[in-house]
């Protein structure tokens, strides 16, 4: 398995050889897609893309935890964590390995 990380100037690039537009203009769309995703996510949006997957935000609520060294309790402070759910057929490419 290959341990390569997918970064914004690979995704822009990407954009760039499939659709034909200008380095330039490749990272400007990419940075404006993140950005509308990373702002509805902010504000507590669900964002669903098609066969894709799901980002959501969740509120979680304060816990008691424990110090897994110790074992002493230690409290936990309510937070918003970010879930993501992959699609069916997302699922179904990862297990297979396959590309497109």
């Amino acid at each position: 398995m290959g341990e390569k990380t997918l970064t914004r100037m690979d995704l822009s690039e990407a954009v760039f050889r499939e659709v034909g537009l200008s380095r330039n203009e490749s990272a400007d769309l990419v940075e404006v897609v993140l950005q509308l995703v990373s702002d509805a996510l902010a504000v507590g949006e669900t964002v669903k893309i098609s066969s894709f997957g799901t980002f959501a935000v969740r509120d979680k609520t304060a816990r008691v935890g424990r110090n897994p060294k110790t074992g002493d309790e230690v409290p936990i402070s309510p937070r918003r964590v970010l879930t993501f759910r992959p699609s069916h057929l997302m699922k179904e490419r990862v297990a297979s390995g396959k590309k497109r």
